[in-house]
């Protein structure tokens, strides 16, 4: 029967750590962080088992650069980390509000309080004027009313994309500004 060895399936290349590490002389950094400087191999693991630790490879320089440290506990900080920097990360969305060249004013004050709201949390805006049948002809009421509409918002957000036509919608993108 044969048995195949795991690989390091989709993860990170693990640093080399005692016995894996491939030099004949390494500097070595001392738990504490203190640089021991250029040892024998053999000098820094008898160091590291003195310690009850582990010798680390940090960089593959020349010489290499090793560590005596605590593999599990680096690990493990190294996941919590990452963690905490993706939880940190905000994914900043697109969100879109229809109007029509005739939105009446109780319509557009409710359109024009959840783009507000979208942009204090930070999503940028896609304002869209939708033109149907003759309305096409009177593609100055859509530009009036983008008009307004970044009037309305000015102090909230800047302009991303001016209003442009495409097919029978006219567009317009806004983005939150800075806060100072």
């Amino acid at each position: 029967m044969i048995i195949k060895q795991r690989t390091n399936r989709g993860r990170a290349p693990k640093a080399p750590i005692n016995g894996n590490i491939e030099a004949t002389e390494v500097r070595l950094i001392a738990a504490d962080g203190e640089q021991v400087g250029i040892v024998s191999i053999e000098d820094a693991l008898k160091a590291a088992e003195e310690a009850s630790l582990d010798l680390v490879q940090v960089t593959n320089s020349d010489p290499v650069v090793c560590k005596i440290m605590d593999y599990g506990k680096k690990v493990f900080e190294e996941k919590k980390a990452k963690a905490a920097a993706k939880k940190k990360q905000k994914q900043v969305q697109v969100k879109e509000v229809k109007f029509r060249p005739g939105t009446e004013e109780g319509d557009y004050q409710v359109k024009l309080r959840n783009l507000v709201r979208f942009l204090e949390n930070g999503d940028r805006g896609k304002i869209t004027i939708r033109f149907r049948g003759r309305e096409m002809a009177h593609q100055e009421i859509g530009m009036q009313l983008m008009n307004r509409v970044e009037a309305d918002i000015e102090e909230l957000a800047q302009v991303e994309q001016r209003p442009k036509m495409e097919g029978r919608q006219m567009t317009m993108v806004v983005a939150p500004r800075k806060k100072k």
